[in-house]
Formats: structure tokens, sequence, C-alpha cells
């Protein structure tokens, strides 16, 4: 029985996904979830009270998945400046997968508070990897860059999002050749 519940709520996690992937946050409903999954609406309000806690959920799930997949390709790049590259890569490399799309469809204003801060301590635990690295680089202001970094990364990530006229390609480098070499291009 816990098992088929378990696998209810992954299923509902992963329409949820396809709903924020597909439409933001405004998509992501109970009905929809219902239909998607063909479980009756009110199974859905068994897992989940609202919609916030679909969301806190999917959070929990699906940002530790994504930081580390950032944290691995840091890992293996070579010096500092390789460090910042890869970390703006990959978080540029993973807009296509559907768990970082639903993560970024989620409008911080539709989350509770204690969802906002799961996302916000998450997102600290990305920005502290690239701390180091700028710090390594001999930034004077290293966590105040990073916020920035991540700021031109947030850019970027909607701007690919979007469908912008550039291709995410050149999205892409424009981003790392801001990290790297500030406006200067």
């Amino acid at each position: 029985m816990a098992e088929h519940r378990s696998m209810q709520r992954a299923a509902l996690l992963d329409a949820a996904r396809s709903l924020l992937s597909e439409g933001g946050t405004e998509a992501l409903t109970f009905p929809a979830l219902a239909e998607r999954t063909g479980l009756a609406r009110s199974s859905v309000y068994e897992y989940f009270r609202s919609r916030a806690a679909v969301v806190e959920e999917l959070c929990e799930v699906d940002f530790p998945v994504w930081a580390a997949e950032v944290e691995a390709a840091m890992a293996v790049a070579g010096g500092a400046g390789a460090r910042i590259e890869a970390y703006v890569r990959k978080q540029l490399e993973l807009v296509g997968d559907r768990r970082h799309r639903a993560v970024v469809a989620i409008s911080a204003s539709e989350l509770d508070a204690g969802a906002r801060e799961k996302i916000r301590a998450a997102h600290g635990g990305l920005v502290a990897m690239v701390v180091e690295a700028l710090a390594d680089l001999g930034h004077a202001e290293p966590r105040l860059a990073a916020m920035l970094l991540q700021g031109v990364v947030d850019a970027a990530v909607r701007r690919i999002e979007l469908g912008a006229a550039e291709h995410p390609d050149a999205i892409t480098e424009a981003a790392v050749a801001m990290a790297l070499r500030g406006v200067r291009g």
C-alpha cells in the first residue's frame, strides 16, 4: 500500500513538472493534476493540501538534483575561472531539463514562506559554490559578486526560456563572457 502511495505521489510530482514547464504556475491546478494522473481530484488533496505544497515538494526533490549536477560540473573543472565557467554553463545547459524548467517556472509570489525559504537555501548552496571560486580568483567581494553572477545566470535562463531571438548557445556564450570578463565582453 505504501509503495502504491509513493508511486502515485511520484506520478503527481511528474505531472506537476509537466504542467509547470508547459504553462507556468497558472497551469498547475488540482483539476489538471487529477486529469494528468487519472486520479480523482479528492485523491490529489490526500497527497497535497495546496499548490504551494506541491511546489514545495518539487523544490525539495528537484533542486538538490540540479545543484548536484552544477557541483559535479564545477568539481571536474580546472582552476577558479574554469569552475566559474562550469557554474554558468551547467545551469544554462539544464534549462532544457524538465525538472529545471519546472523549478524556474515557479514564481516566488505564489509560494508560502516555508517553500520560499527552502528555495533560498538551495540557491544559497549553489551560490556558495561559486563564492569560493571567486575568492580563489582574488575577488574583493566574492559573496556580492556571486549574487550578481547568479543574476546574470537567471537573466540568461529567462531569455532562453522565452525563446528569445538569439540562439540558446549565443545566450550561453554571452553569459559566460560576462561572468569571466565583466561588461567589457
